[in-house]
């Protein structure tokens, strides 16, 4: 019978193994260098391959009126339409625009939450790019009285 010990080293050693061969799937350390350090939402959107985004109905942006402290301020986004590749959310007046990127596939559900810093009153984004490229956003006004970004 193996030990706790020894189960613990043997997953270290097989996940070692796998992150020196690169047998890691690809989609988990890959991301869009070029959406991460745009400065707009446009230029995100455009970095990501899709259309000028359209608002939409379907697509929800989630999270506070105001926010007390800016260094956590509590984010979420989902939609209801099918052909969602990637679920986005965005902070118009961020030093990086592009807060999180979400993958999705059809055994997965586009309804996701996160928290970002905001070093000033933006509006937030939410944006659904859909498998043909058309990009549905929903935005959101958020205030913030403590800047966290430094402020």
């Amino acid at each position: 019978m193996q030990t706790r010990r020894e189960t613990l080293k043997h997953s270290a050693m097989v996940a070692g193994l796998l992150a020196t061969t690169g047998l890691f799937p690809q989609y988990a350390q890959a991301y869009n260098k070029s959406a991460f350090e745009a400065k707009s939402v446009a230029d995100v959107i455009k970095a990501l391959g899709a259309s000028a985004p359209v608002e939409s109905k379907d697509v929800t942006i989630g999270g506070p009126d105001i926010a007390e402290n800016g260094a956590v301020v509590p984010l979420t986004t989902s939609t209801t339409l099918a052909g969602v590749k990637h679920m986005l959310i965005l902070v118009e007046k961020n030093p990086n625009t592009l807060v999180a990127q979400f993958n999705v596939t059809d055994s997965v559900e586009p309804n996701f939450a996160t928290r970002s810093k905001m070093g000033q009153s933006s509006d937030v984004y939410a944006v659904a790019i859909m498998n043909d490229g058309k990009a549905l956003f929903a935005k959101k006004e958020v205030k913030v009285t403590l800047g966290g970004c430094g402020g």
